[in-house]
């Protein structure tokens, strides 16, 4: 995801958003496909007339893309007053009824609307929202902390109407019940009025249209204490709910607190504080100790301590030296740094993170789609059985009509699936939330049920077991060349390669101080070597497997390095073997404790590589596991995809090479410090090389998996016994409003455990 971060260019007046206009609404370029993006939360000064915004290439899928092709507009705002997804599918329901607009997208976790629209329909999606009975904030405008008493003056009211309603029935029971219909009024108008326009929007089948319905029909047949007492519940289960959403949203608006609004940038002499939005890669800046970094960068002092606990669950301050990777959001603890910037507006670590949560909705698992058809489906039936409960039995001569009527009205409250809808992704964001705390980021619900299921792990080795910093340990010499001519040829081929090996045989020529002679004509041979002209001749730089010029003895020579564990690589000069680097990488330190971590929760590990067989059985040794070795990477992906139709398999991998072996997985995990495409082809990714993590993030997808699944039952089974002793008479209104709270307080409490889960 390349995002391009720019100021408004779109040829008309872009006026400077208020507090209820979009950051920024552009025409996207036809040719490029780019969704303009409103999430930066910066919005440049430039005198009024533009506005900023990121793009990026859309991930949403077709209907994006044939918007694009039609000129599309791109507006995104932030939605106030949702409480529970059934909110943010009124929202989008609402606006997507509007002629012009192509696609919807509400982002229940980050509380963002997303609209891609064929016109500029601001105002109208604007309209249809208020219409809905929410409100839209701009992006780019602070969040503003709500008033507890406006928030809480109707329940409050009501409360206290209906404690005067209880102890004025005692004494003077016609004034006490009197005072039970008004306190029923003033609680059921602004309910009644809600779900008058979520039905206008679109969404008829709503809480609020069940809640009006039961306490209108209850205030009818008499039953007028239950009937304030039920929206005295209800409106006291939508302050616990949206207290509940806001807790499960604290992750994300922790995230975003993380992240400065500016940076001081240095230019020659001076200082100057700039918008994140200004920052380019290359551009140098200063963060203050005790400040964080507004951007992903490159240290530039000799030596520093920071705190990275926000991104990677490590808790204790990290030593980071001259020229090593930073993170946005890490916290200088020790001194004032300067950071050389390698993000791009928008890419961040923290933006990385954001963008997941957000996408997260389109990775759904399996479960959390059925149950979301499952519920559009499910008020309509009890509204339809409510009925024929009403009707039916009177009809047929079993009892008085009041009587069933009261049952069918209680029903209906038993209709609202609240609980049910948010069971699934309240489980399924707080064990996002909780891996990004961990130190590993998954790509949605999908890829974290994959994971819980997962029953082997196969193991890239260079850079995922092993430390991925091989050293040249010995140099064979097979023709008159001396060693230090064979370590210069094979650097000055090597050089500009980002290979593990390449690095390390350039490392050893630079530290001998070895000239290296002027190499053309590169050419990276896939599984293979890489070649290069070199005065005229080709020089080649192979696997031994692949050299099939050595003779007995040279393979002798080799074979003997390699089994001692050494990776060894073959030079060739115009197909003449002349001699062989020998090359050594360590495990890593923690690789043991991971492995025998994922061995007791009954995962099996094995290798899959593309280095010799002596070698990787050095390594396999240690490691007390199986391996496949001399794989290319077509090899792998068909080890992976045989493994993987006996049992949920995982591919752990860091390369460009593990890339296609990654996709072909159960699941795709990729290493912190792994190339670009291999973290693009993974459904998770470990945010620092710790392999320990691994065992704690299929630990924790299992738990998510179990929470999931409670509270499916606890939603499902409340439902189903207050349906029977309802209609046998044992249960009332109240009762039924107080299950239907309960439940969902219940499994978004049961969600939340997951967010006390710590790194084991």
């Amino acid at each position: 995801m390349h995002s391009h971060h720019h100021a408004c260019g779109c040829g008309r007046a872009c006026h400077t958003p208020s507090a209820t206009k979009p950051l920024c609404a552009v025409p996207a370029a036809s040719s490029s496909g780019l969704t303009i993006r409103a999430a930066s939360p910066v919005q440049p000064d430039c005198g009024g007339g533009c506005c900023a915004a990121n793009s990026s290439p859309d991930s949403g899928g077709g209907d994006d893309d044939e918007g694009d092709r039609r000129g599309a507009w791109r507006f995104s705002w932030r939605v106030s007053g949702m409480d529970c997804p059934s909110c943010a599918r009124t929202v989008e329901t609402a606006v997507s009824q509007l002629p012009e607009v192509l696609r919807t997208r509400v982002v229940f976790a980050s509380e963002k609307l997303q609209v891609g629209a064929s016109a500029d329909v601001a105002a109208a999606v604007e309209q249809a929202v208020a219409r809905a009975g929410f409100s839209l904030i701009s992006d780019a405008a602070p969040a503003a902390p709500p008033s507890r008493w406006r928030e809480n003056r109707t329940l409050l009211l009501l409360a206290f109407l209906m404690l005067v309603s209880v102890i004025l029935s005692q004494f003077m029971p016609r004034w006490g019940d009197g005072l039970f219909i008004a306190t029923t009024l003033i609680g059921l108008w602004p309910v009644a009025r809600s779900a008058w326009r979520r039905a206008r929007s679109g969404s008829p089948f709503t809480i609020e249209m069940l809640m009006s319905v039961a306490a209108a029909g209850a205030l009818l047949i008499g039953a007028h204490a239950e009937a304030a007492m039920v929206l005295l519940l209800f409106l006291l289960g939508e302050r616990l709910e949206a207290f509940a959403a806001a807790r499960a949203r604290s992750g994300v608006t922790q995230l975003m607190a993380l992240r400065p609004e500016s940076a001081t940038r240095i230019a020659g002499d001076k200082r100057e504080s700039v918008a994140l939005a200004a920052l380019r890669p290359g551009d140098l800046i200063e963060v203050a100790a005790g400040g964080r970094l507004p951007v992903d960068g490159r240290l530039l002092n000799d030596e520093a301590s920071f705190d990275e606990s926000a991104l990677t669950g490590e808790s204790l301050p990290v030593t980071r030296e001259k020229g090593e990777a930073l993170l946005a959001g890490a916290a200088s603890v020790d001194r004032l740094v300067r950071i050389e910037v390698t993000s791009k507006p928008g890419e961040s670590a923290i933006d990385r993170i954001l963008t997941l949560i957000e996408e997260a909705d389109s990775h759904r698992a399996p479960v959390e789609r059925f149950i979301d058809r499952f519920s559009r489906l499910y008020t309509p039936l009890i509204m339809l059985l409510a009925a024929l409960v009403m009707v039916a039995p009177p009809l047929l001569g079993f009892g008085g009509w009041l009587s069933w009527i009261y049952k069918g009205l209680t029903l209906l409250l038993i209709g609202c699936p609240c609980a049910l809808v948010i069971a699934t992704p309240a489980a399924i964001t707080s064990g996002l939330a909780a891996a990004a705390r961990q130190g590993a980021l998954i790509k949605g619900g999908a890829a974290l049920e994959r994971l819980s299921q997962v029953r082997a792990v196969a193991f890239d080795k260079t850079g995922t077991l092993t430390q991925g910093k091989p050293q040249v340990t010995a140099v064979l010499c097979f023709a008159t060349a001396s060693q230090e001519e064979l370590l210069a040829l094979a650097a000055a081929v090597e050089q500009g390669s980002t290979h593990p090996l390449a690095t390390a045989i350039v490392a050893a020529a630079s530290a001998r101080q070895l000239p290296l002679p002027a190499a053309t004509h590169q050419l990276t041979l896939a599984g293979s070597g890489i070649a290069a002209r070199i005065a005229g001749a080709q020089v080649e730089l192979l696997s031994p497997g692949r050299a099939a010029a050595l003779n007995a003895a040279q393979r002798a020579q080799i074979a003997q390095q390699e089994e001692q564990g050494q990776t060894l690589v073959a030079i060739l000069r115009d197909g003449e073997p002349i001699g062989a680097l020998a090359l050594r990488d360590n495990l890593r330190a923690d690789a043991r404790d991971a492995l025998a971590a994922l061995k007791k929760m009954g995962i099996e590990s094995l290798m899959l590589t593309g280095d010799n067989p002596r070698a990787a059985a050095a390594i396999a040794r240690e490691l007390d596991i199986e391996f496949r070795a001399g794989l290319l990477p077509a090899d792998k992906v068909e080890a992976v995809r045989a493994l993987g139709q006996q049992r949920p398999l995982a591919m752990v991998g860091d390369g460009i090479n593990d890339a296609p072996a990654m996709k072909a997985a159960t699941i795709g995990i990729a290493m912190g410090s792994g190339s670009d495409i291999a973290l693009e082809s993974a459904d998770a990714a470990l945010t620092r090389d710790a392999l320990p993590l691994l065992p704690s993030l299929v630990a924790l997808a299992r738990r998510t998996r179990a929470t999931l699944r409670q509270n499916i039952a606890i939603a499902l089974g409340l439902k189903a016994l207050f349906l029977v002793t309802t209609l046998l008479g044992l249960t009332g209104l109240w009762l039924a409003v107080v299950a239907d709270s309960g439940a969902t307080a219940l499994v978004t409490a049961n969600a939340l455990r997951l967010l006390r889960a710590r790194r084991t």
